[in-house]
């Protein structure tokens, strides 16, 4: 099998912000643009993942989004504090950000506009998939399929996390090298529910990739305030036209399966894939159904229009 063409991590400027973004690929393959969760960098969608997508006839777009790893840092909007949770939850009373997830779509528009794609397979995990669902609702143009992994509308009726999901979103950021260390694999092998050997060895080493491209947790708590300032999508995304696809693991502590659930039933015609034993991550053992299910889609929607 030949190697997969790889353009290595850039940097270019839009929407008054510079994005750090990494191509795999042909560059005249179909492009699908992949979309990371709150507070995790372009790399948590690992390399490999990207290499077997793009080994499908794809061309492989990841980025930082703003606030995290070598893309822009923002300011404004302090640590999310109880009281305001309180407030947001009993008394409905929005939560103050410095930017909402509609200017974080804008971003991904700037991305493509800037890469010359007209439009892309768009592909979010967790609050990705919440970016990539606004892009759909507000730049439908842009979007030749939807894939929303892991994420949900926002609707408030919602069950939230479990206990301890929510003690890790709120826990005080550590920034030594080996605290962090220890937390990262702490984090992982809670979202990831049960043991995944694989991913558990190669924890380490992503913690330590990670650490060194730059920790913005000031940066993470924006992007937390982007997500509850924006409110639900339930309604709007009546409105989404591209062919949808929805991943979500049916055992997931953080964003409960009830999320995915709630997100297919609010598209018109998606399509609904509970993943058995995952949790809140993409674990090495379950790429083969993930993967799979997400280039199918790609191509199937491209068959259709042909």
């Amino acid at each position: 099998m030949n190697p997969i063409p790889h353009q290595p991590p850039q940097m270019l400027r839009t929407n008054g912000i510079e994005l750090c973004y990494e191509i795999f690929g042909a560059p005249d393959a179909e492009p699908l643009l992949l979309i990371m969760g709150l507070g995790a960098q372009m790399i948590h969608w690992d390399d490999d993942f990207c290499r077997q997508i793009a080994a499908h006839g794809f061309r492989v777009i990841r980025f930082d989004n703003r606030d995290i790893g070598k893309s822009s840092q923002m300011t404004g909007g302090g640590k999310l504090g109880a009281f305001e949770l309180l407030k947001l939850r009993i008394l409905k009373t929005p939560v103050a950000a410095p930017y909402k997830l509609r200017d974080m779509a804008t971003d991904v528009v700037g991305l493509l506009d800037a890469l010359n794609i007209r439009s892309a397979h768009i592909v979010g995990a967790s609050m990705g998939g919440m970016i990539a669902q606004e892009l759909a609702i507000v730049f439908p143009e842009r979007v030749r399929t939807l894939t929303s992994i892991m994420s949900t509308t926002g609707n408030p009726k919602l069950p939230g996390p479990s206990r301890e999901a929510m003690a890790l979103l709120l826990a005080k950021p550590v920034t030594e090298r080996e605290a962090f260390i220890a937390r990262f694999a702490e984090t992982w092998k809670l979202l990831r529910v049960g043991s995944f050997p694989q991913d558990e060895a190669l924890d380490r080493e992503r913690a330590i990739r990670t650490f060194e491209r730059g920790l913005h947790p000031a940066g993470v708590s924006r992007q937390l305030r982007a997500i509850l300032a924006s409110g639900s999508r339930k309604e709007r995304l009546k409105t989404v036209k591209a062919p949808t696809l929805v991943i979500h693991g049916n055992v997931d502590p953080l964003v409960r399966p009830e999320g995915g659930k709630d997100t297919a039933a609010s598209i018109p015609g998606a399509k609904l894939v509970m993943v058995d034993g995952m949790g809140h991550a993409l674990p090495i053992p379950l790429w083969p159904q993930i993967i799979g299910a997400i280039v199918t889609h790609a191509h199937g929607a491209k068959a259709a229009v042909q």
